[in-house]
């Protein structure tokens, strides 16, 4: 983001806000001039969801020199980071913790579940507040598109929470891709051999639970169509089901797939195949299946050929490359990247374990120098570009054509054994209706973007 954007950005809220306070309190140092030290180094941060991974981001941005001023969550049963900070207000509903603390909150962290990413991110950017949201960025393309769009016209910093994205080892795997380490790749197996399934519960869907005293049910349900509560959609098993999360490979895409993303610069694919195992989406749509392998087909672009990406979830375990030593432990959640000349594999998060197969291969692999500048950790990227100026490392530019993927998937899974025709630039389907009306799904009144 440069200094000329930023100029615009508060030149517009003032004509907007007669009266108001800037929407930025964190000046980045570049605006200041050389050698300025800005007014505050410590941005003045707001936690949306401070349980799970949420709180998990909420003490890491604090480790980093953010000070946390206010934290909201719908279930107090889960919210355990508000005990750490004692200073902060607390809230249960987002909507009104921003409106009264405006002035006061520099940043955002959204860690909530999938389906309140958009509207509680959305809000915040609306506001003129730099965002953090935990992976998948959404819960639909439509989402994601949305979020892309406003994160650039109101020029604030953004983060996706694939922290992986920050490591050395992702930087290492694109060093070694760039410089023909296994030739073209042409093929990808990837996935994640977690379950995020509630098929098993359908069944008891029909049942009455009591809402716990401690959890505001309408407010965890946000903009999801209204339905009675059940204990087995929270905590955790809420990405089974599919109003609330993307199921596994929402979860996990992100990480996973994110290495050869930024290498191959995938981009978006032109068509998606699903096929899931034991599902009916007619009679089980609420629920993801156990297990599914999703094909997604990216046209040629550059200099490299056209990729097959075969994505593996649950129960359909990725195949074992047969370049792999026997007694090696094969991946379950990571990748075999596939060239002319030779396989990487590399776990989650990063290419966690990044090596050439077989060993021979790795070990008459001469290794390139490295080009891609290293960066300290993921919320810490995320602050520097807040304090300095310009764009974190998996910003929504990024982040948002990554977590689309995801959301293809997902509607495919729709129509399992149906090859979609993506257009993305028209982000529509060519060939099938059905599958459009799952870009932008309906959310229940009172709720909008």
């Amino acid at each position: 983001m440069g200094s000329n954007s930023i100029r615009t950005s508060r030149r517009g809220f003032l004509k907007s806000a007669t009266g108001a306070v800037a929407a930025f309190t964190i000046v980045p140092r570049h605006v200041l001039g050389q050698g300025a030290t800005p007014p505050s180094e410590k941005p003045n941060v707001a936690g949306i969801g401070a349980g799970g991974m949420g709180g998990e981001d909420i003490k890491a941005v604090s480790g980093c020199g953010a000070n946390i001023v206010a934290l909201c969550d719908v279930d107090l049963r889960r919210a355990s980071t508000i005990k750490l900070f004692p200073g902060a207000k607390v809230y249960r509903d987002f909507r009104k913790m921003l409106d009264e603390m405006d002035k006061q909150i520099d940043a955002v962290i959204v860690g909530t579940p999938d389906h309140t990413h958009a509207v509680a991110a959305m809000a915040a950017i609306k506001r003129g507040k730099h965002v953090y949201c935990e992976k998948p960025l959404a819960h639909s393309v439509g989402e994601v598109r949305a979020l892309m769009k406003a994160a650039e016209e109101h020029g604030v910093v953004t983060q996706l929470g694939n922290q992986g994205h920050s490591y050395d080892t992702i930087r290492t795997f694109c060093e070694w891709v760039w410089d023909g380490a296994i030739g073209k790749v042409h093929t990808i197996h990837c996935g994640c051999n977690a379950v995020n399934s509630g098929i098993d519960r359908l069944s008891l869907m029909s049942r009455n639970e009591n809402v716990p005293a401690e959890l505001d049910w309408d407010l965890w349900l946000g903009p999801a169509q209204n339905r009675p509560y059940h204990s087995f959609y929270l905590p955790g098993s809420w990405r089974g089901w599919v109003p609330f999360g993307n199921g596994t490979i929402g979860d996990w895409i992100c990480h996973v797939v994110d290495p050869v993303f930024w290498a191959l610069d995938l981009g978006a694919p032109a068509t998606v195949t699903a096929q899931a195992t034991d599902y009916d989406p007619k009679t089980q749509g609420d629920a993801y299946p156990k297990g599914d392998v999703i094909t997604f087909e990216f046209p040629a672009k550059g200099d490299r050929g056209p990729i097959v990406l075969l994505w593996h979830s649950g129960a359909e375990k990725i195949p074992v490359a047969k370049e792999l030593e026997p007694g090696r432990k094969p991946v379950d959640t990571g990748a075999y990247v596939y060239g002319d000349k030779g396989v990487i594999m590399y776990g989650s998060h990063g290419a966690g374990g990044v090596r050439i197969i077989p060993e021979t291969a790795m070990k008459a692999y001469k290794l390139p120098e490295q080009k891609i500048p290293r960066v300290k950790e993921h919320h810490d990227d995320w602050l520097r570009a807040i304090r300095e100026g310009g764009k974190a490392g998996s910003d929504f530019s990024y982040g948002g054509p990554l977590t689309e993927l995801a959301m293809l998937g997902v509607i495919a899974l729709k129509l399992p054994g149906t090859k979609l025709q993506w257009d993305a630039v028209a982000a529509r389907f060519t060939n099938c209706d059905e599958a459009n009306e799952y870009i932008h799904p309906p959310y229940r009144q009172g709720w909008t973007l």
